[in-house]
């Protein structure tokens, strides 16, 4: 395969995988200001791919953990080691049933080199990313060994979907917050550490979000992130979820439960978006954006009369998009008219 690399500019190629890779992210990126917005993009797309590799079933589940691992020692070392690289290529891509993610292992390879032009600040913070962010992929391939429901297996405490979260989600949030500090000079005045520890709760109420709202269809591909201390006081098992019209009434309060931290990891999320300066407007509303939808799922996610039945697809309206993007872009990002909004979603809750 030709590296078009030389083709274009840095900024278009990436953007470019981009387009082909998400339209959604990619149109969210955009809000991005300039200085952190083609380093963020760079480091969803790796994101993405170690996704992809982790989720290629046609694989034998040991041979995702190499690759998997593999891919994470690409961000250990000093060099990339191109033959690993393509010999992972090679062993994915003819399984990708999404052009998306085939196009993501084709292009790879340019990725990497986009890496390379990055400065040393930026490489650190994105290898610092790759090196946390695939463990929860690892965690999902070692956890839960089977793929269907007849091979469900939960999480065992609270604490574990805690870790579970941090990897996939909260890390995120660390890395984007000591991204725009390093990059943004409004930002300057955030204490880092303490930001990067609210980012963190930002994170993973999203991901939260997502467990909730995917519940069903994880648990007939044989993954429960309900941990089972919760199910057992509830007097249920993991097995039970999967007969979603009778447990369903003795799983409403954990649900309730997991929706109550979900929001309490959310709200930490807005006292992070508020204390971005008002001048950043691209920045608040990147973050606006997903707060405000995650709220609006849960609230479905609470009122759905079928949320453990796998068919079942909860998530916010496009005209319920749409209201926030509206909302918030017309007030300029405005801190009074969004936490109005937010308060009246937290009040779904109460």
């Amino acid at each position: 395969m030709r590296s078009t690399f030389t083709a274009y500019a840095p900024h278009d190629l990436l953007h470019g995988i981009l387009k082909h890779v998400s339209r959604s992210f990619y149109l969210t990126l955009n809000v991005l200001p300039e200085g952190v917005r083609d380093q963020m993009g760079l480091a969803y797309l790796f994101a993405r791919a170690a996704d992809t590799i982790a989720d290629t079933d046609l694989i034998d589940r040991d041979q995702r953990l190499k690759y998997l691992q593999q891919f994470r020692m690409q961000f250990a070392s000093p060099e990339i080691h191109w033959e690993d690289l393509r010999e992972m290529q090679a062993a994915l891509a003819p399984h990708q049933m999404d052009s998306a993610e085939s196009i993501l292992l084709q292009r790879l390879e340019d990725c990497f080199k986009l890496y390379e032009t990055c400065s040393a600040g930026d490489r650190m913070r994105i290898q610092w990313l790759m090196d946390v962010l695939p463990r929860g992929m690892e965690m999902d391939l070692t956890r839960f060994p089977g793929q269907s429901a007849a091979d469900l297996t939960a999480l065992a405490t609270l604490d574990e979907l805690d870790q579970y979260t941090y990897y996939v989600a909260g890390c995120v949030g660390e890395f984007w917050t000591r991204m725009v500090c390093a990059h943004r000079p409004a930002m300057s005045r955030w204490d880092t550490e303490k930001m990067s520890a609210i980012g963190v709760r930002f994170g993973k109420g999203l991901q939260l979000t997502n467990i909730l709202k995917d519940i069903g269809r994880d648990l007939h591909h044989g993954r429960c992130y309900v941990p089972e201390p919760l199910l057992s006081a509830a007097g249920l098992t993991p097995a039970d979820l999967l007969d979603g019209r009778r447990s369903l009434p003795l799983f409403r309060p954990v649900l309730s439960q997991l929706i109550k931290l979900a929001m309490q990891h959310l709200d930490q999320g807005w006292i992070y978006t508020i204390s971005i300066p008002g001048f950043e407007i691209r920045q608040r509303l990147a973050c606006m954006w997903p707060i405000l939808l995650a709220g609006e799922t849960l609230k479905r996610v609470s009122a759905s009369p079928d949320i453990l039945n796998p068919a079942v697809n909860v998530k916010a309206p496009r005209t319920t998009v749409y209201r926030v993007m509206a909302l918030t872009i017309l007030s300029g990002a405005n801190g009074y008219v969004a936490t109005a909004y937010w308060n009246q979603l937290k009040k779904s809750f109460s």
